[in-house]
């Protein structure tokens, strides 16, 4: 999936352009997903997860740090890094077996963990326009 910026009009677009995102993603990729609370950084995980092949219900994991979903033809290990008050936790989890692994990670808040995140990786950031409509959202991808 090419880098550039996407507009979504729904719930659904949103869902959709992640799930296009998971039906060509690699093996070892790590995407950070940037927006504020309710930006729709969840829905697009949800899709993602969609085009992995994978049919379990995502949910945030903000309370567990990290969910592994497993069944689809990649591994996705879905982080949310907002509650982390010391980057070490990352040691804790052994991110390590993650972020470098054979599956794909997408993280939510990455910017609290940005000493652990490796070299290259994509950023898809979700923000809202509510003079475009309330379920408007700018979906802009970069790569570092």
């Amino acid at each position: 999936m090419l880098s550039g910026v996407y507009e979504s009009f729904s719930r659904e677009e949103t869902f959709e352009l992640g799930k296009r995102f998971g039906e060509s993603a690699g093996s070892g990729e790590v995407y950070s997903l940037a927006g504020d609370l309710g930006a729709g950084k969840t829905v697009f995980a949800k899709g993602f997860a969609a085009g992995l092949g994978i049919s379990e219900e995502v949910t945030s994991p903000t309370f567990t740090i990290m969910q592994i979903y497993e069944g689809g033809r990649l591994d996705l290990y879905h982080y949310d890094a907002y509650r982390i008050e010391d980057p070490e936790e990352m040691e804790e989890i052994g991110y390590s077996d993650y972020f470098f692994g054979n599956g794909v990670c997408l993280i939510e808040w990455a910017e609290n963990i940005e000493d652990y995140l490796p070299d290259h990786i994509k950023v898809v950031t979700i923000e809202r326009d509510n003079e475009k409509g309330f379920d408007y959202r700018r979906i802009t991808v970069t790569e570092t």
